[in-house]
């Protein structure tokens, strides 16, 4: 745990989010909430109970909105009384409050992944870190993925899962008799689950132009034999979607969130 309290969460908080429909045309996709808190929240709940306390969140559209949160955290996020006559909030219920540090960097309205990493490098560039996106939860143990990816020694170890299909898939014979039925298997193929561990070497690989980490630098990283896959088997879940969102909310109401201990 020693290890993790020392590492920064870098989490790229920046994109539209525009597949969730309306809700994200008035806030940035990370502050959709699920059981009444923002997704950003239980993200960073989820790495705070791993020993993570630092982080540094990459901003673009409506980024003033997350700032805003985290600056009337204790607003947000408890009862208060306010003394007009006195000028004071008094809050009731602080105890429970994380003990975070956050920095809130604006990395550009358009930048791309790779670009908001380059423009928010000077916060962690110092030291290895862990990477992930503001729309994603998982119960993925971070003390094993150290643990892979220092086994390794390369530059950059990310996360590989297979998440369940959309659809149910069918086995039919020649007559259409349906042989077996199987309700949203997981995929065959993994794919990138979005969390990364990176020594600071891996900012190397983006370049001055506009682009995606997941495209020319992971790419170039895989050339040189530099990135490794960590598989995580247990609960993954993003939220591009409507639907994606409703599974997060019903899996909170239900008692079965994974992603808090």
């Amino acid at each position: 745990m020693l290890y993790l309290s020392h590492m920064k969460a870098v989490i790229l908080a920046g994109g539209r989010g525009t597949r969730l429909g309306e809700e994200s045309l008035r806030i940035p996709k990370p502050m959709v909430q699920i059981g009444g808190k923002p997704l950003l929240w239980h993200l960073m709940q989820q790495l705070y109970q791993q020993g993570i306390s630092e982080f540094v969140l990459l901003l673009g559209y409506k980024g003033y909105i997350i700032k805003d949160y985290f600056a009337n955290f204790l607003l947000h996020n408890n009862d208060c009384s306010i003394d007009f006559s006195q000028k004071e909030i008094i809050y009731y219920g602080v105890e429970e409050n994380p003990k975070w540090k956050v920095h809130l960097v604006d990395t550009g309205l358009d930048s791309l992944t790779g670009t908001r990493l380059r423009l928010g490098s000077s916060y962690f560039s110092d030291e290895r870190f862990l990477l992930t996106y503001g729309d994603g939860l998982s119960d993925l143990s971070l003390e094993e993925l150290k643990r892979f990816h220092k086994s390794h020694g390369k530059k950059v170890s990310l996360t590989a899962v297979q998440p369940a299909g959309r659809f149910g898939s069918l086995d039919l014979d020649a007559t259409g008799t349906v042989r077996t039925f199987s309700e949203k298997q997981r995929q065959e193929r993994s794919v990138n689950g979005g969390f990364f561990i990176c020594e600071p070497s891996a900012l190397d690989y983006i370049g001055e132009a506009n682009c995606m980490w997941e495209a020319d630098p992971l790419e170039r990283l895989s050339a040189d034999g530099e990135l490794m896959a960590y598989q995580h088997d247990g609960f993954w879940q993003c939220m591009d979607t409507p639907r994606e969102k409703q599974i997060l909310e019903e899996l909170w109401k239900s008692g079965n969130a994974a992603w808090i201990k």
